[in-house]
């Protein structure tokens, strides 16, 4: 039976049912005993070499093989050391220990009786210093302090000698992995051909570097900090140890020639495997995607093993394999544990950041399919969140295709592999509606035939043992956004909320991403947002910026003035990556996921954030109008207070897509905005403040406007147009922001947005901004249609607190809109208007109206009351001469002075009144 390296691990699934999550895992009781064991079993030769013989891709990707190492058996030919000796190694020091300072590479020290493997590159610090050609490297080159390597900073990128911890970027483990990749193909060339001279080559590569790993023992952290619980025998996580599952493939195709030539070998080269794996369970991080790169170098390595009985220490296959399945250390977790960790078991969604959780849900599944292709196994009915963490992924998504940003991720594409995944099993296990709903999705991203795939399949070695392509019904045609997203979406393990307009095209479609910071990769970012419109998400993410343990993404790129939020007193802050700083919410409409049954006009989300450097309260309103068949706007309600007296000010930042910015009166004059360096670190801020420039400010207590102008070759420019609420003690800022990193390349912007300033408006509210609260209108435009809105105004209700909001919006439809917005129990009191509710609209054009209940009790306009026992969100339409009615729960309706009508919970439809 063919044995894949990834296979036994998907076992896990099994214990992931409620009733069955209390059992341990069986491990294999057939665990096969030939060699190789990894990729392909001695029984699976013949038909190989059946196919290289008779099948083009597999003769040209033997070809390719063959190619690519002959080469390097010519220059063994003539000097027999060649090759290994460009290994990275500390050839004549022979260091047994190396030391780190955090993340830095110190020094190494001691002395085997061979040469040992050398330590790494620097962690996450770029640098100018980058390897040579194979060819170009110094054979034996050796300096416990530093390497040979090329310094692009200077003109020509001459080869000198620099220190170590200058290195970065898996500089130097490249060398010793390329090597390693050469010595494993001339191994399985070996296997196939029986021609001892790839087994000579490869033997003497692998002898060099695992004898270098037995001789060396765990790096030391001087510093005895956190580094010392991630770092590895090569590099400084665990999770980089790349080179693992190359080295068992490597090891398992050539143990035959080891066994025979060298069998003293064995035992030494297997202790070397052994050490390593024991560090990479011993050190990592649990709770995230750690976890499972851990298990994809764990479990290859334990499969070149023998069985616990061959080992006098009792740690052979079974024992490591039951720490991937069942067995939990303090930072390796077995599946299961990891699973019911980080998956929402309602929704699917994984507890880290969009790029991080996409990848995730795709290892996943390509692991359940490994495992179903070597023991015949669907192991999805024991594990249906993957159903669910499949279906979810299209959520992710932005109207233009594009998933949402927020934390360390980049705006993109969905990533499909596991749609693809999803439709091999339903198509080997005949599940027709789950083939026929991911085949729609796969095609609707992208997804196309892989008719024709051996064609083209790489010329690597794990060519000829990877899966067979499968075929798409041709009978499905590709689904649409509709069928997968929905009008509004609650992730509380992320803490992020999505509203969606009723228009899905990417021109038209409207989306608010909102989010706190709860889970992995998250950023300081309090109640934060992405803002879309036309074809783009205007209102994006800064990105990461650079590598995480760089100045530029700890002190601007993951803290709060990089985002759309309100940072209070210049110090709000928390921890950042992994946070546990999420929103609460408090109200939304339409209900998370529901497809059907409600009015389309409008969403919602009512949010409270507790921000906790400052012990602020903070609460966040935000809405989507629909205005006309292809028009809408955001509001945007902003309240924030200290919990103890002493505001200073609070900050409202909104950066935007673009590269022209104006900030006007609403007569559309431009404010006279004065040189002002007050935003600073200087005053005891947050040092994010220095990174931003040309700060410009101007204080005012009307209301103003700001234009943001992306410029586009066909002169159909897009505009994003911010209105914002006057009040007293207002100061409003321009600021030029680092560029956005959030994307990769243009994003299909008609600029480069990393390579120009990220165009911001701050709002600064001197003193509390509670009872002054953040009041914005957005509208997205382009040249071509214009605005929609023609006249927005505020209005005061009677006896009403002063954290009460009320706008008047006048679209060019004709639409008037009057908004209501409230914290507080009460009974807002304007026209011929009366609201209790914490959002409430009432809404005419011509004779049609709607009447919006937003989590309230009583809302009067138009000639009917609606009231409540309990807050509820309930909509009321009058549209060409009937009525319509959606209500969460039970209501009464009052036309004029005529008897009220009881109205049960309903979905949205007509009805007599």
């Amino acid at each position: 039976m063919k044995l894949n390296l990834f296979l036994l691990l998907l076992s896990f699934w099994v214990c992931s049912s409620p009733s069955l999550q209390a059992q341990q895992i069986p491990l294999p009781s057939d665990l096969p005993q030939s060699r190789p064991r990894l990729l392909t079993t001695p029984e699976q030769k013949p038909k190989l070499l059946e196919q290289m013989e008779n099948e083009p891709w597999a003769k040209n990707v033997m070809q390719g093989i063959v190619e690519r190492i002959d080469p390097y058996l010519s220059r063994v030919a003539e000097q027999p050391d060649w090759l290994y000796s460009r290994l990275m190694m500390y050839w004549k020091s022979k260091a047994t220990q190396v030391y780190i300072n955090g993340g830095v590479y110190a020094r190494a020290d001691g002395e085997a009786p061979v040469p040992t493997v050398r330590f790494g590159s620097t962690r996450g610090v770029s640098s100018p210093i980058k390897r040579p050609k194979l060819e170009d490297i110094v054979p034996y080159m050796d300096d416990t302090k530093g390497v040979y390597f090329h310094n692009t900073a200077k003109e020509g990128n001459p080869l000198e000698w620099t220190e170590q911890a200058n290195v970065s970027g898996g500089q130097i483990e490249s060398v010793n992995h390329e090597i390693i990749r050469i010595g494993r193909d001339a191994a399985f060339l070996y296997w196939m051909t029986s021609e001892e001279r790839y087994a000579k080559l490869a033997y003497d590569v692998l002898n060099t570097y695992l004898m270098g790993i037995y001789h060396r023992s765990e790096p030391i952290d001087i510093g005895n900090g956190h580094a010392q619980t991630l770092v590895a025998m090569t590099t400084f996580e665990v999770i980089q140890e790349g080179i693992l599952p190359d080295l068992a493939e490597y090891y398992d195709f050539l143990h035959s020639y080891i066994r025979e030539k060298h069998t003293d070998k064995i035992a030494v080269f297997e202790t070397a495997f052994k050490k390593w794996i024991d560090i990479t369970l011993k050190n990592g991080v649990p709770h995230n995607n750690w976890n499972l790169h851990g298990d994809k170098f764990i479990l290859p390595v334990a499969m070149i093993l023998e069985d616990n009985a061959a080992y006098d220490d009792g740690k052979g296959r079974e024992y490591y394999i039951d720490y991937i399945l069942n067995r939990n250390v303090a930072r390796q977790w077995s599946i299961p544990r990891l699973m019911q960790y980080g998956y929402d078991f309602n929704n699917g969604v994984w507890n880290e950041s969009p790029g991080y959780a996409q990848s995730v849900t795709s290892i996943f599944m390509d692991f359940m399919v490994h495992y179903d292709h070597t023991f015949n196994q669907n192991l999805l009915p024991y594990m249906p969140v993957m159903r669910k963490a499949v279906d979810v992924l299209p959520q992710y998504l932005f109207p233009n295709g594009q998933t949402t940003a927020f934390g360390d991720s980049y705006y993109g594409s969905v990533n499909t592999s596991s749609m693809y995944s999803m439709i091999r099993m339903a198509q080997k296990y005949r599940q027709k509606d789950d083939e026929r709903h991911f085949t729609g999705m796969y095609k609707l991203f992208g997804g196309e035939q892989t008719e024709g795939q051996d064609r083209n399949r790489p010329t690597q070695v794990s060519s000829f043992f990877s899966s067979n392509p499968i075929t798409l019904r041709k009978d499905v045609q590709p689904g649409k956004i509709t069928d997968y997203v929905t009008p509004t979406f609650y992730a509380p393990n992320v803490s992020w909320f999505v509203q969606r307009n009723k228009f899905s095209d990417a021109e038209n479609g409207m989306m608010i991403s909102q989010y706190g910071s709860y889970g992995n990769h998250a950023h300081a970012n309090g109640l934060a947002i992405e803002l879309y419109g036309k074809g783009y998400v205007l209102g994006a993410e800064s990105g990461i910026g650079s590598s995480y343990f760089e100045k530029p993404y700890l002190e601007y790129y993951s803290q709060f003035p990089a985002h759309n939020t309100v940072m209070v007193d210049g110090i709000s802050k928390y921890p950042e990556m992994l946070s546990n700083h999420p929103f609460d919410l408090l109200a939304n409409y339409p209900a998370s996921g529901q497809k059907e049954g409600y009015y389309d006009g409008i969403t919602y989300s009512d949010a409270y954030f507790l921000e906790p450097e400052s012990r602020s309260d903070q609460r966040r309103f935000l809405s989507i109008v629909s205005t006309g068949e292809t028009s809408g706007y955001y509001v945007d309600i902003f309240r924030s207070k200290k919990q103890r007296a002493g505001d200073k000010f609070h900050d409202y930042f909104y950066h935007n897509l673009g590269l022209e910015m104006a900030i006007k009166d609403t007569e559309g004059n431009r404010l006279e905005l004065k040189p002002n360096n007050e935003m600073a670190f200087a005053g005891g801020h947050l040092f994010a403040l220095d990174y931003m420039w040309d700060k410009r400010s101007v204080k005012t207590d009307k209301d103003y406007e700001a234009i943001w102008k992306m410029a586009r070759p066909d002169s159909n420019h897009v505009y994003m147009h911010l209105w914002m609420k006057g009040y007293a003690d207002r100061e409003v800022f321009s600021i030029k922001s680092p560029p956005a990193k959030s994307f990769r390349g243009n994003g299909g912007l008609p600029y480069t947005p990393s390579e120009v300033p990220f165009l911001t408006i701050a709002a600064r509210q001197h003193g509390e901004a509670w009872d002054r609260p953040f009041v914005s209108i957005f509208e997205p435009y382009t040249t071509d249609e214009g605005r929609s809105i023609d006249k927005i105004e505020s209005f005061h209700a009677e006896d009403v607190s002063d954290d009460f909001v009320g706008l008047e919006v006048k679209s060019k439809s004709g639409q008037v809109d009057y908004i209501f917005s409230s914290v507080n129990e009460e009974k807002a009191r304007y026209k011929d208007m009366i609201a209790s509710a914490t959002y409430a609209v009432v809404s005419e054009k011509g004779d049609d109206f709607t009447l919006f209940l937003g989590h309230g009790k009583l809302l009067q306009g138009k000639g009917f009351t609606i009231q409540s026992e309990v807050a509820t969100n309930t909509v009321l339409e009058y549209r060409e001469g009937k009525y319509y009615v959606h209500t969460e729960e039970p209501i009464t309706i009052r036309r004029g002075t005529r008897k009220k009508i009881k109205v049960d919970a309903r979905d949205f439809g007509e009805i007599k009144l």
